[in-house]
């Protein structure tokens, strides 16, 4: 493990350097980025940085021609270049900062020789403020190690040029400088690092959202599959003790029936087995689990006694059965009472004192469900659940290759519907389809 680890350690000592100078000496767009909140501001920088533009150019042209007596073609460039570096800055922040750099220093050169007494030399009044703004602009989109080798090229550039090309008389602002530069460092950081931690708060949000919305999905995969485990389990139970049964009902049965039914059963106790092996896990162990095999599975016979108790619990629920009601699959019969049970209990949490109605009706091949409530007359409580009861409703009903849509109604009521197939069997490709 030390022999696999060592060599990796060793590469960023070599790294640093030529990363630096890429992030340095480099052209790469580098949009700035739109204030999150409030939206309707999400512009704001991009405006000020546009406005900003114009009266630096302008600034700095009045500083050369009225306070440095500088004339002609090079106050309108230098103007120009002003104004042109502080527009790029919102695009390519790095290639800003050296046009910046430049034209402070063609404007150091320009006014070298017309430098008076006490006027400021290399920078004028208004230069250490444009470069400041470039300097906050790289800042709030580079590491802070690129920062800071910024400042210090840019205050490194300024000190060498006072030692050596200072004119006689001139004034120096460099602590002034250097502290302007250190304070728009410090804060285009901390403005970067508070856009950074909210990026990742939210994208650890999404995340977490989505891992709760996974497991809610995979703990009610479990409880069907723990549910339709005691569905099959029991009818294979069952087949296995009619084959156990049959050679006594039968006088005189021949070896050659016997042997098929020792094989019919051998063959269930063998799925049965195989069958508890690999579900047998998703069982609850809790003995007051409705999954828990002692507890035979509820069906839509069961369907009075949960309206009766939803009515006691404060809902003023009707019922209208339609077609021949007859018994239908387990598997069908489970998950219909299961999606009423769900809405119903939807209802209780957010429709208070709404008036809801239960409709079954017998279809030919398909059996259909509609649980509607009406606008609630008190506000609801807040619920304790994790608020994924639809996704269990569609995973139970797209399980048997049925259909279930919700959906708010024009009254501010709400509605759930399913339809599920009387057989399953009878899908396309003659077995049910795998859940979703």
């Amino acid at each position: 493990m030390n022999q696999q680890t060592e060599p990796p350690a060793a590469e960023p000592r070599i790294a640093p350097p030529r990363g630096l100078a890429r992030e340095l000496f480099t052209l790469k767009r580098d949009p700035l980025p739109k204030m999150s909140r409030p939206r309707w501001l999400a512009w704001l920088p991009h405006v000020v940085l546009c406005y900003a533009a114009i009266p630096s150019g302008v600034l700095t042209g009045m500083q050369l021609s009225d306070h440095y007596g500088v004339h002609g073609a090079a106050v309108l460039g230098l103007s120009l270049l002003t104004s042109a570096s502080i527009l790029l800055s919102m695009f390519r922040p790095i290639a800003a900062w050296w046009l910046g750099l430049v034209t402070a220093a063609l404007v150091a050169w320009v006014i070298h020789d017309h430098v008076g007494q006490g006027q400021s030399w290399p920078w004028t009044a208004v230069g250490p403020f444009t470069l400041a703004s470039l300097i906050l602009m790289v800042a709030l989109r580079v590491p802070p190690r690129v920062t800071a080798w910024v400042i210090g090229i840019t205050l490194a550039l300024s000190g060498l040029a006072e030692a050596v090309l200072r004119p006689p008389h001139s004034q120096t602002i460099i602590a002034g400088v250097a502290i302007l530069f250190g304070f728009v460092g410090i804060l285009g950081y901390a403005l970067r690092a508070t856009r950074l931690a909210r990026g990742k708060l939210v994208e650890q949000e999404t995340l977490t959202e989505e891992e709760r919305a996974r497991r809610t999905l995979l703990e009610e995969r479990s409880r069907i599959a723990r549910e339709l485990h005691d569905v099959v389990a029991h009818h294979m139970s069952v087949i296995s003790i009619q084959a156990q049964v049959a050679p006594h009902l039968v006088e005189n049965p021949s070896e050659e029936l016997k042997e098929n039914l020792a094989g019919i059963r051998e063959n269930a106790l063998e799925a049965l087995t195989e069958l508890r092996r690999v579900l047998g896990v998703l069982r609850s162990e809790q003995p007051d689990d409705p999954a828990n095999p002692h507890h035979p599975q509820p069906t839509l016979a069961e369907l009075d006694g949960l309206v009766d108790n939803v009515r006691g619990a404060g809902l003023d629920v009707t019922t209208e059965i339609a077609g021949i009601r007859r018994p239908l699959t387990p598997g069908v019969e489970l998950t219909a009472y299961r999606i009423v049970q769900e809405a119903l209990s939807n209802c209780l949490r957010h429709a208070p004192g709404s008036q809801v109605e239960v409709g079954i009706a017998y279809g030919p091949r398909d059996l259909h469900l509609c649980v509607a409530n009406t606008a609630p007359t008190r506000p609801a409580l807040p619920s304790p659940g994790a608020g994924h009861g639809l996704l269990g409703m569609r995973e139970r009903a797209g399980m048997l290759g049925g259909e279930l849509a919700a959906g708010a109604r024009p009254d501010g009521g709400y509605e759930v519907t399913a339809v599920l197939p009387m057989d399953p069997q009878d899908l396309p490709g003659g077995s049910t389809p795998e859940t979703k």
